[in-house]
């Protein structure tokens, strides 16, 4: 049979009552929430609308997280921060960023020149500092000699320039370079052609340039082949030649320009010379068309195109 003995009684643990200090705690708790939360729903006005100024200034994010963490150190309990923001030196309670060694607010976290955020996207560090990658290639990459831009990617070299590649090509057609490659003038590439079209010496006989041997002659140069005879286009035997009006002429030629070939022989007349009848001639080839004696000037008379003693000339025609 069971048997009931008496005992000691046993308490019954009763609700704490928040304290006054507690309930204060958790009745900032709320309103700070609250006030987080409208400034989360808050949308920004629209384009040309203008805001209303409120009759009491609504406390900042900063402030608010701030009179947080005290609250909840009040409540009890201790948050501990990510870390500290090396932009705004604050604790990091929610979201960090970590990046070049330090922590950040995501928002913190932005170009040293233009301000954009880069929490999203990929940054380039220069100095210990984060640039966005328009701001870095504009101050850092090297610029085209051409344009005048950032070379962003590849990077040509040349003339002690730096180039991008596609802007690289001839300063005077502007077609790209092939296996010839190029040739410098001034600072600048030019093509194989252009370069002997603008910049090589021509020659004074075809006037094409010059790329391999040539003569220096009457103030000019020559490819071998070219410095001829400007009549008869034959070379020069022992390299003498005459010059007129900036021209090379052999001898013949030379002298048939000058009115000096000799009437008789055809052949030039370079000692003394008899004039007659508006031709020139050798003094032994100045004869009698008939009867081949030599004549002197003024005994001796023309009949057509040849000359005549005076005998021949009265037995002749007379």
């Amino acid at each position: 049979s069971l048997s009931a003995t008496p005992s000691s009684p046993i308490s019954v643990p009763q609700p704490l009552l928040p304290s006054s200090s507690s309930t204060a705690a958790a009745q900032q708790l709320d309103k700070l929430l609250a006030d987080l939360g409208h400034i989360q729903s808050k949308e920004p006005p629209a384009v040309g609308q203008g805001t209303k100024v409120p009759a009491e200034p609504e406390p900042s994010l900063d402030n608010m997280l701030s009179s947080l963490t005290q609250v909840l150190q009040d409540l009890g309990i201790t948050a501990a921060p990510a870390g500290i923001c090396a932009a705004c030196h604050k604790p990091i309670a929610g979201k960090v960023l970590t990046a070049l060694g330090k922590t950040w607010h995501p928002e913190h976290f932005t170009c040293v020149r233009c301000g954009q955020e880069l929490g999203s996207q990929p940054f380039f560090e220069r100095g210990g500092q984060a640039y966005c990658k328009e701001d870095y290639h504009q101050a850092f990459s090297p610029r085209c000699t051409y344009c005048a831009g950032p070379i962003r990617e590849k990077v040509l070299t040349a003339l002690n320039q730096t180039w991008h590649p596609e802007h690289f090509f001839c300063a005077h057609c502007g077609k790209a370079f092939g296996d010839d490659g190029f040739h410098e003038q001034n600072g600048k590439p030019y093509c194989w052609q252009d370069f002997l079209a603008l910049f090589a010496l021509k020659c004074q006989g075809c006037e094409r340039p010059i790329t391999d041997n040539y003569l220096s002659a009457l103030q000019g140069v020559w490819h071998p082949e070219c410095f001829v005879c400007t009549e008869c286009l034959s070379g020069f035997a022992g390299g003498s030649f005459f010059e007129l009006e900036g021209r090379p002429y052999c001898e013949l030629h030379f002298h048939h320009r000058q009115g000096s070939i000799c009437h008789g022989c055809h052949r030039p007349v370079t000692g003394h010379c008899v004039t007659a009848a508006g031709r020139k001639y050798h003094p032994e080839h100045f004869i009698c068309a008939y009867c081949l004696g030599q004549l002197q000037k003024g005994t001796f008379c023309e009949h057509g195109d040849k000359m005549y003693c005076q005998a021949c000339h009265d037995k002749l025609f007379l």
